[in-house]
């Protein structure tokens, strides 16, 4: 069974929703968001850099969120959730599924470790150009979806979970309501059941 070891609001929720939207069973082990627990040798083993989440399927272990979506997909899914490899349309769920992570949800990330690291001393400036990023990311988006309520049309797909994390961090560190077919987006993906469960975890 797959188990991913889990921290709520973190990107272990992209694997357990990917797991709630295909039914695959799945298990949960909680992990002390502690920095300490997670500079341990113990954790190091599970995740090298000493970030959430981790995954076991069997004899497999993975520390990488996306990796571990597209995993489930291609060991589980049965072709749910993408475009068939090698279109034009698999090309594009890539194209989004990476945008999620390393375009919008990089500057983001940014803005949590510059206030880890500095605190009171972080740098307004720094966390201005860090939002300005994320804002340029949410017009993108709301460009993109003016005319269909999913990143490939009127499909749900894996990209639009990969997404949705992105938009939940955007929520917290970058918000504005200056997006509003964004906003809709995400409050639409908010409405799915797995993506409810996986919020929830």
């Amino acid at each position: 069974m797959i188990t991913i070891y889990h921290v709520p609001g973190t990107r272990s929720v992209r694997p357990i929703w990917a797991c709630e939207e295909l039914g695959v069973p799945y298990e949960i082990v909680p992990v002390d968001f502690s920095a300490q627990y997670r500079a341990s040798p113990e954790w190091r083993q599970r995740n090298p850099v000493g970030k959430v989440p981790a995954m076991t399927d069997g004899d497999l272990s993975m520390f990488e969120s996306g990796a571990m979506v597209q995993y489930i997909l291609d060991r589980y899914g049965d072709g749910r959730l993408q475009p068939t490899p090698g279109t034009a349309e698999h090309a594009l769920y890539l194209q989004w599924s990476w945008f999620a992570e390393s375009t919008f949800a990089r500057p983001l990330g940014e803005i949590v470790n510059h206030n880890r690291v500095f605190g009171d001393d972080a740098s307004a400036a720094s966390i201005e150009e860090m939002q300005g990023r994320a804002h340029l990311c949410m017009q993108a988006l709301n460009d993109e979806l003016s005319d269909k309520p999913y990143l490939l049309g009127d499909t749900f797909s894996a990209a639009d979970i990969m997404m949705g994390y992105s938009m939940l961090l955007g929520e917290r560190l970058a918000p504005t309501e200056a997006y509003p077919v964004t906003s809709a987006y995400w409050e639409r993906l908010k409405e799915r059941p797995a993506c409810k469960k996986a919020l929830e975890a």
